[in-house]
């Protein structure tokens, strides 16, 4: 062993000897290539200027051709004033082409051209004559800037004479600042190859040096003495087979895996007496890589690779490792590596919805059947209806499920009860896991022994009971269940069903508070929203309301009564979801009711719905909340039967559609407004439609026809072809058909439906009267309404409605003015009196004095009528009164009661 360890360290440290030579040899190397590299450089530099002086002739040359031969120039040497014209053309010349000087003289030598202007007109010096005869020639010259390139040409008339010449050069000094411009470039690459070179050299020396480690001959045969004690030394078998199937080398390691005689090497492998598949391998002299081979109560790993593939000797190479222990550990880590994914499956699977049962079954199917063979998962009663669980006697089964296992015990929806002493029991009372590997052994059979008898029939054998608890409460109880298929639970899957179960338990926990949460919404809601239908007769109502399943929102109807016989249809939804829309829809109900009840046409109600709607946003923003809600939409449409007409105005809502008698499907054109809270002062504009008895007006929330995956075209075409060819459908029927044809299983924002079938009031029910301004009148509508109520059969209600009817006309005609006219409408059960005048100003009871001799007369009205009140219309007001029929008018006061209020109140003037 010591020479082992001396024979690497000389290995590291080469002979000085080799060390020099291979620096010597690097030396001599560099010096060659830096030879080569100069001289390269040397002849890339010469040749540059070369090139550069070429280009030099080239381009004087051109230059000189140029001007010589452009249009004009040979007439402006004939010309009057020669440098005139000649002397900026040869200045641009100069500049544009980049050359020293472009000359133009005459025949006879004198300049017509210079940069210089003071050589204009003196003699040229140097051989021009040979141009003047019609020769051109380029040649190098000594100029007064220094050596220069100069190309001379003449300029032919066009006869063929010589008008001039032109002359044009350029520097040396120009042509040599071309070659200093790229020397740089030589430069560098003659450094980048000088560098690449010296790389190349240092990394092949240096790969030689690694190669040998520096070492002579002596050294490598030294190392190679040592090969005996490193291969006995390694913990890996190894085997070197020859071609012919015998064993030529077999280290320490491989005769102990094996089991090898002292003799083995030389002898054929099927003499060894060796396990089947390892002679096989071993003979066979293919290449295997990681193959498991079993050797008595070992396994091997054995890879075999060939030793002829380089031109070796024909044979192959065999290592041997023991994974005996290894395989052990393995195992484990794979069981290991399970649970994580078991757990991370969990964390993705369980959860997924904000359901109770849903998410109780979602842990069962995690579980099964990697886990357990059967999950029983057991809630309370409270946490399924979302309320805080107090204590833990009432217990429901919501999950079994098995994997071909499903015993008829406590089956799903079934209250559960366990016995004292029983696992579950046990869990349940202590708060933690219980573990029970054998069942069969348990004292619970003689505690609770049918259900245990059932249980055991059925091949049930460990159990463990997880009871499910989320902060510090439990929910319920979870239980792990195995049969005789796979091994009992231990101790260690105990740790793995309490965190499954812990993760459930949070899961379960938010899905109750959303369900208590969202059962609060959804019955404030509903308690806002309209219970019942109102008494009218003018419309057939049917309506639905369907909350979304991710949260309840802010949508609502409403039919309310207005006098006249007219009624009132609002359709609106209040932007988000949860208790905050919920609540702000009511306010925005109560406030329409309110509006409603002071009798405003639709637009005015939407105009002041805005201003609520911006208020509660400003309020809101105020308290510094994060969720403001940025407005509503609301669409309101009052129907009068009397003739069939609907006014309509709508704040950012979809519009109406109309289902005529004959079944066709309409969708009316109502001017659009923005939504309430963003009108900013926007006027609102109203539809009037005609409707035919029979016709069916359906408004909606824009839940109906919008939804994640159909946007509102393809909505509203579903929801023509829904209503279209049946008008024999009442409304009941068509809010059926069109939630179940629109509607999904999980909307994703709750839906408002009102589906009103129109009536008219027969023509025979309506009458009225042009009023003149006379207080003579009033006796003749008297007796006109009489004869109109004995027509009508009401001489019951008679005495009470002329007399009403005579102070609201006598009202009219002493303050009002023209037109006056009054109306009486008969439906089911109500008299209506309408007196109409052209005056704006609305009457108000006020008190009258002992001595005044009028001012009772709308307490009197108001006496005798179930309802009265004032609208204001376009041109003037209506002042109307109701009178419930077969039943007589309202108790009256007593004689002396009576007296009392006649004496106290009077009418106000209008």
């Amino acid at each position: 062993m010591a020479g082992f360890l001396r024979g690497p360290e000389k290995q590291r440290r080469p002979k000085p000897g080799a060390r020099s030579f291979a620096a010597q040899a690097f030396a001599l190397q560099m010096v060659m290539l830096l030879v080569l590299i100069i001289a390269a450089g040397t002849v890339l530099v010469f040749q540059t200027r070369s090139n550069s002086l070429a280009d030099a002739r080239h381009r004087t040359r051109s230059v000189a051709e140029s001007f010589a031969s452009a249009p004009g120039t040979a007439a402006a040497l004939d010309s009057r004033d020669p440098t005139a014209v000649l002397q900026p053309r040869a200045e641009e010349a100069r500049k544009r082409t980049g050359v020293a000087f472009v000359v133009v003289y005459r025949p006879d030598g004198v300049r017509l051209t210079h940069p210089d202007t003071a050589l204009i007109g003196k003699h040229v010096i140097g051989p021009y004559r040979r141009a003047a005869r019609g020769r051109s020639f380029t040649e190098v010259i000594a100029g007064s800037r220094g050596p220069a390139v100069d190309s001379v040409v003449p300029v032919f008339r066009p006869d063929g004479s010589v008008a001039g010449v032109v002359d044009v050069a350029i520097t040396l000094e120009t042509v040599n600042a071309v070659v200093m411009d790229q020397l740089p470039v030589l430069l560098g690459g003659v450094g980048g190859a000088l560098l690449l070179a010296t790389c190349g050299s240092a990394w092949a020396s240096r790969r030689l040096r690694r190669q040998t480690h520096g070492l002579g001959h002596v050294e490598l045969t030294r190392m190679y003495e040592h090969h005996d004690a490193v291969l006995h030394s390694v913990r890996e078998g190894v085997l070197v087979v020859s071609g012919e199937g015998r064993l030529l080398l077999a280290n320490d390691e491989a005769r102990r895996l094996l089991g090898l005689p002292a003799d083995a090497e030389g002898r054929r492998i099927d003499d060894l007496g060796l396990e089947p598949r390892v002679a096989g391998l071993l003979r066979s002299g293919r290449v295997a890589s990681d193959e498991v081979l079993p050797a008595g109560d070992r396994l091997l790993i054995a890879n075999t690779r060939l030793t002829d593939h380089a031109g070796g000797p024909a044979g192959s190479v065999t290592t041997l490792r023991d994974t005996t222990e290894l395989r052990a550990l393995s195992g484990r880590a794979e069981e290991t590596q399970e649970r994580l994914r078991l757990l991370y499956e969990a964390g993705v699977r369980v959860g997924t919805t904000l359901d109770v049962v849903r998410t109780a079954e979602e842990l069962a199917e995690v579980a099964v059947p990697r886990f357990a063979d059967l999950v029983t998962v057991e809630l309370l009663e409270p946490v399924l209806r979302g309320d805080e669980p107090t204590d833990m006697a009432d217990m429901r089964r919501v999950v079994l499920l098995g994997d071909s296992v499903n015993p008829p015990v406590f089956p799903v929806g079934g209250r559960v009860t366990w016995l004292p002493g029983t696992p579950m029991a046990a869990a349940l009372e202590n708060g933690h896991a219980v573990l029970e590997a054998d069942l069969a052994t348990h004292d619970w059979r003689v505690r609770s022994p049918e259900t245990a008898g059932r249980i055991l029939d059925h091949g049930i054998r460990s159990l463990i009971a997880v009871p499910m608890r989320a902060r510090g409460v439990v929910l319920g109880l979870a239980d792990f269940w195995r049969t005789d298929r796979r091994g009992p639970f231990v101790d260690e899957d105990v740790s793995l069903a309490e965190e499954l179960v812990a993760r459930a338990a949070v899961s379960v926990d938010n899905a109750r508070r959303y369900t208590h949460a969202r059962g609060v919404a959804v019955t404030l809601q509903r308690s806002l929203l309209p219970r019942g239908r109102p008494q009218q007769d003018a419309l057939e109502v049917a309506h639905r309301y369907l909350p979304a399943q991710a949260g309840v929102g802010g949508d609502w109807f409403d039919v309310i009564p207005l006098p006249g016989a007219r009624v009132a249809l609002v359709v609106g939804d209040v932007v988000g979801h949860g208790l905050h829309a919920a609540a702000t829809m009511g306010r925005l109900r109560t406030a329409v009711l309110n509006f409603s009840a002071l009798d405003l046409p639709p637009d005015e109600i939407l105009v002041h719905l805005d201003e609520l709607v911006a208020r509660i946003d400003q309020d809101r923003s105020a308290e510094a909340e994060t969720d403001p809600i940025t407005g509503a939409t609301c669409l309101y449409a009052i129907y009068d039967p009397a003739g069939g007409c609907c006014t309509v105005a709508r704040a950012g809502h979809p519009g109406p559609t109309l289902v005529r008698p004959d079944g066709t499907v309409h969708f009316p054109e109502v001017p659009a407004s923005p939504p309430l809270g963003l009108a900013a002062g926007l006027p609102v504009e109203t539809a009037e439609l005609r409707l035919a008895p029979e016709s069916l007006l359906v408004l909606y929330t824009d839940g109906l026809v919008t939804d994640r995956d159909r946007d509102i075209g393809t909505g509203l075409a579903l929801l023509r072809d829904t209503l279209a060819g049946r008008p024999v459908r009442d409304p009941e029927e068509t809010c059926r058909a069109v939630i179940d044809a629109l509607l999904s299983a999980r909307p994703s924002d709750d839906v408002a439906l009102l589906v009103a079938r129109t009536r008219l009031l027969d023509p025979s029910d309506v009458v009225a009267w042009d009023v003149p301004r006379d207080s003579a009148s009033v006796a003749r509508v008297r007796a006109a309404c009489a004869r109109q109520l004995d027509a009508w059969g009401l001489q019951e209600v008679g005495f009470d409605t002329e007399l009403m009817l005579s102070e609201l006309v006598t009202n009219a005609i002493r303050y009002g003015s023209e037109p006056i006219r009054v109306r009486l409408l008969r439906d089911r059960a109500t008299l209506i009196c309408e007196v109409y005048d052209g005056s704006s100003t609305s009457p108000h009871p006020r008190r009258a004095a002992l001595t005044d001799e009028g001012g009772r007369g709308l307490f009197l009205v108001a006496q005798l009528a179930r309802r009265w009140g004032t609208r204001y219309t376009p041109h003037g007001k209506v002042i109307w009164t109701e009178q419930p029929l077969h039943g007589g008018t309202e108790p009256q006061p007593t004689p002396d009661l009576g007296e009392l209020l006649l004496d106290q109140w009077d009418d106000e003037t209008l």
